[in-house]
């Protein structure tokens, strides 16, 4: 996997020693990220623009890092005493994941749950989406979302699943060990995870408007469990 863009590489930089190699625009001016390369002793590969290029296909700003495959945590690693955990059910646009990564990294969420089959996954995208946020977030990968969630619920905690058709999202309590379910951009939360969940919960909506972007919706719930939290 390669994360790249100026502040992407400097956040991992700060925080990783696994560089598998770091590929460098000749004309590379950047002081910061010069020192800190030259103070972890790596050795970078210097190429011309239409070389870093080809191998990203995006923004790279001069700077390109190949740090091997992303690490998954386990399930076990994201669940605490007065835990919050967000589950992903099936989305598929990495720009989406990774928004909902800077906010959860903001909000305090203790990790990600998403599935193995179906869904999007810790790329290179979503490293320069989240700039480099997913560094500081436990991102699961699950083979069954309901046999995760039940096993969340044999933990103590309460599964609040996202919906057009649920209760006002701001008159739900959220006490104790919560996890909430963001559902995927077309389909929303599947039934299966419906039928799982303790509480089903609405973002109220115009006339106008079918839906939120679910990175938005994510943020709009998270923060909402976050002040009630708070109180």
């Amino acid at each position: 996997m390669f994360i790249y863009g100026k502040n992407s590489c400097l956040e991992y930089l700060k925080k990783s020693k696994k560089v598998k190699s770091l590929y460098l625009d000749r004309n590379f001016s950047d002081k910061k990220l010069i020192s800190l390369i030259e103070n972890l002793k790596i050795r970078p590969h210097f190429y011309t623009k239409f070389e870093l290029d080809e191998l990203a296909n995006e923004n790279h700003q001069g700077i390109i890092i190949d740090v091997g495959e992303y690490e998954y945590a386990n399930l076990d690693d994201i669940i605490k005493d007065n835990g919050f955990i967000l589950i992903l059910d099936h989305i598929e646009d990495t720009h989406n994941f990774g928004a909902i990564i800077r906010t959860c990294v903001a909000a305090g969420v203790d990790g990600i749950i998403l599935p193995k089959d179906r869904s999007v996954r810790v790329n290179s995208t979503v490293m320069k989406t989240s700039v480099g946020a997913a560094l500081n977030m436990k991102i699961c990968m699950v083979t069954n979302l309901n046999q995760a969630i039940k096993y969340l619920k044999d933990q103590n905690y309460w599964v609040y699943a996202s919906d057009m058709n649920g209760n006002n999202y701001t008159d739900v309590k959220y006490d104790g060990n919560i996890a909430l379910v963001i559902g995927n951009e077309g389909k929303g939360v599947s039934d299966l995870v419906k039928k799982s969940s303790d509480f089903i919960v609405s973002i109220p909506m115009s006339s106008k408007m079918e839906s939120l972007n679910a990175s938005v919706a994510a943020g709009i719930l998270i923060y909402e469990a976050v002040r009630q939290r708070s109180l």
